[in-house]
């Protein structure tokens, strides 16, 4: 249950009404719930598309945007905001580069990348919303969360001091392995392949890119992944 709610505690703004005790042990097996939470947090956008029905779509899509990004503490936002920065300012540098991703200041390319990837989505989901295709609100937070599970056994994590190192010191990998292929299979029989391939092929890239960009990947990077899977996996339906 503590595991449960770490990642709970971590993925959303949600507030957990007691303490607990943490160990290494439940930090590692938190990892586990992150699809799940991720289900939990397309549940509530699912509800609240059809408690909003009887407004136009583009209202809805702007509320349940806004409910989107509130619902994480616009967490994966702030991390693809630092990658933009650092990838384009880094110059190639990886120590420059993860300089950057350190610096809570944004500059102008984390700007123009979070407010195209914002009119993107809300665009997604108002056509989402027109054709009645709700059950993609479902699985894309699900896939977005699953994408850090599988950076997570593919690609090297660089920052020894940070949250991310010590989640991957007790990673339950093998539990962890088959819970991406069971996700990945089950959505692609349930949503259909082409989303799946392009979130598994932005995966990809996105662990490519940072082995040569920064030799691994940080928890920023994480956050990045998250954003764009979301964002593949409802333009890849609509596809």
């Amino acid at each position: 249950m503590n595991s449960f709610l770490i990642a709970l505690q971590f993925l959303t703004i949600i507030p957990i009404p007691y303490t607990y005790h943490v160990t290494d042990k439940q930090r590692g097996n938190s990892t586990l719930f992150y699809p799940l939470i991720g289900f939990l947090i397309g549940g509530t956008l699912v509800l609240a598309a059809l408690c909003l029905s009887a407004l136009p779509p583009q209202i809805q899509a702007t509320l349940i945007l806004m409910l989107w990004v509130m619902l994480t503490g616009a967490l994966h936002i702030d991390g693809l905001a630092d990658c933009a920065d650092a990838w384009v300012g880094g110059l190639g540098s990886q120590q420059r580069s993860l300089e950057i991703m350190k610096d809570p200041a944004s500059g102008p390319v984390a700007v123009t990348t979070l407010i195209l990837l914002l009119l993107l989505k809300w665009s997604t989901i108002a056509y989402i919303i027109e054709q009645q295709s709700l059950i993609i609100l479902l699985f894309a937070p699900f896939l977005g969360r699953l994408s850090i599970l599988i950076l997570m056994l593919f690609a090297n994590y660089i920052r020894k001091n940070g949250l991310g190192y010590q989640l991957i010191q007790f990673l339950p990998v093998s539990v962890v392995q088959k819970i991406v292929f069971i996700c990945i299979f089950t959505s692609a029989y349930i949503i259909g392949a082409f989303p799946i391939t392009l979130m598994l092929a932005l995966c990809w890239l996105i662990r490519y890119q940072s082995n040569k960009r920064l030799g691994g990947v940080t928890g920023d990077v994480y956050g990045a992944s998250v954003e764009l899977v979301e964002i593949s996996v409802l333009l890849g339906f609509i596809l």
